[in-house]
């Protein structure tokens, strides 16, 4: 069995409109990799002016977790990523997939199978002691009609299996791995409805596709073994197959599989750290993609991500999951907000702070130095707390004691000449502060740092200009009063 599913400009085989889908299990958080399936099949979409859908396979019902359907919807909406249909859930078209399979029984594309899971298990341990691979012996498809009747009228337990035929090679042409090919000696008879009435996801997968009209297929490559099973689908009901595209798989930076255990993998979890759907959007998006040739291009929109898509930019290698690369992208994207939309993200993290207009300060003077929005809350008590610190922090480099306190004691004298006013913007303070350094000749160091240490009670934090803006100028000249005291 061969069949052409190369790429066919704006439509698939046959002329038909191009039809993606997004077809996530609920049951549990969406992971990222689910998230970078669901972009490639919206970009794909979208880019040759088709449609993208959404499905929902909810047929594992012992896996079901309740309301995580929900969840996925809601993301995707965040997002922006739209699906053009109401969602189409699996789970409610049961006599639709018993109709097909009894079809495929009809045409001996599959067989009843009464194995006892006690049988089955002792195949297994057989086959393992053989050293063959695990896969159903074919013992039920050997059974006659008047057997299968008389287990029926039995009501004895079964499930329907996938009759794979012996000595047959399936070849297609993958959009992204090009030609792929397996024997189909190497494929199980696999379960196509469970012995409570649910489709498996291979049945289900291939009957709603064809049914959907789906044209492309951009999935896993863990995908990959699937695919044979399901052309073998295909031909069984005489369906013509949708091109596949098989992405390759994201990876941690040791290049083992994305997995809870070395970080998150939940896009809630993500989303409730403060990345933003744009930088989530333009990382998943390009990482595991060829840029074009000569471009330095890192940034994208949705708009632009569209108009560039290309399968033929996907790579077949592992995508190594940058969490550096995403922390530049969000930093990049926070600086660009406007601060009345950055402060409104920023307060649910800032809930401990009541002062509407200390909560704009803090989010103003931290916007070029944060990565995720939920950053905002670290490292600034020193600005509605009060401080304690080491009276050494204070000293500057080569510095001591008695010139760090005679400094202080400069800099409290020159800010009691300023006005409040002057108070009122970080640019005005810095230009009338180092202004008065350069007049005076004074190290900056031995000015600023002492300043800074003494306003914030850390060794790393915001300029002195800014904390004294949030500050105001009583309590600026209050802290530095304070940092004299520990000095003496």
């Amino acid at each position: 069995m061969k069949l052409n599913m190369s790429a066919n400009g704006g439509s698939a085989a046959g002329g038909k409109k191009i039809i993606t889908r997004f077809a996530p299990s609920p049951t549990g958080y969406l992971h990222v990799g689910g998230l970078r399936t669901a972009l490639y099949n919206f970009l794909f979409a979208k880019n040759q002016g088709g449609k993208f859908l959404l499905r929902i396979e909810d047929t594992d019902q012992a896996r079901e977790v309740k309301g995580s359907d929900k969840q996925i919807i809601d993301i995707l909406n965040k997002l922006g990523i739209k699906f053009d249909n109401s969602p189409i859930y699996q789970s409610k078209r049961l006599k639709t997939y018993q109709k097909y399979a009894d079809q495929l029984i009809k045409n001996n594309g599959a067989y009843f199978c009464f194995c006892t899971p006690e049988r089955l298990e002792e195949m297994r341990e057989t086959q393992k002691q053989n050293k063959q691979a695990p896969k159903y012996d074919k013992t039920c498809c050997k059974l006659s009609d008047q057997e299968i009747k008389d287990n029926l009228d039995k009501k004895m337990p079964f499930v329907i299996r996938l009759n794979v035929p012996k000595d047959k090679t399936i070849k297609w042409d993958d959009l992204i791995r090009e030609e792929v090919e397996f024997n189909s000696n190497d494929i199980d008879d696999q379960v196509l409805i469970k012995s409570d009435g649910f489709p498996t996801y291979h049945l289900a997968n291939v009957i709603d596709d064809h049914e959907m009209e789906i044209s492309h297929v951009l999935r896993g490559e863990e995908w990959l073994s699937s695919t044979p099973k399901h052309l073998l689908l295909y031909e069984a009901f005489d369906w013509e197959p949708p091109q596949f595209a098989h992405q390759s798989l994201l990876l941690n930076p040791d290049k083992s599989k994305l997995s809870k255990r070395q970080g998150d993998v939940s896009v809630q979890d993500y989303l409730d750290k403060g990345y933003l759907p744009e930088s989530l959007i333009n990382f998943l998006t390009t990482i595991g993609w060829t840029e074009e040739s000569g471009s330095e291009q890192e940034v994208y929109n949705l708009k632009q991500l569209i108009e560039k898509f290309d399968i033929k930019r996907l790579g077949k290698s592992g995508a190594i999951f940058n969490l550096e690369k995403l922390d530049w992208l969000n930093g990049w994207y926070i600086r660009q907000m406007k601060l009345d939309d950055l402060i409104k993200l920023c307060q649910p993290y800032l809930k401990e702070i009541k002062d509407k207009e200390l909560i704009a300060k803090i989010v103003k003077i931290e916007q070029e130095r944060l990565k995720k929005i939920a950053d905002i809350s670290e490292n600034i008590d020193f600005l509605y707390k009060d401080i304690k610190y080491k009276a050494e922090l204070l000293i500057w480099k080569k510095s001591n004691r008695e010139e760090t306190l005679e400094n202080l004691v400069k800099t409290e004298d020159f800010l009691m000449t300023l006005t409040d006013n002057d108070f009122t913007q970080t640019e005005t303070l810095e230009k009338k502060i180092i202004t008065w350094i350069k007049k005076n000749d004074y190290g900056v160091g031995d000015i600023l740092w002492p300043m800074r240490v003494a306003l914030s009670g850390e060794q790393n934090s915001p300029s002195p200009f800014e904390i004294a803006w949030v500050l105001g100028k009583e309590k600026t000249i209050e802290r530095i009063n304070q940092a004299q005291k520990l000095l003496k």
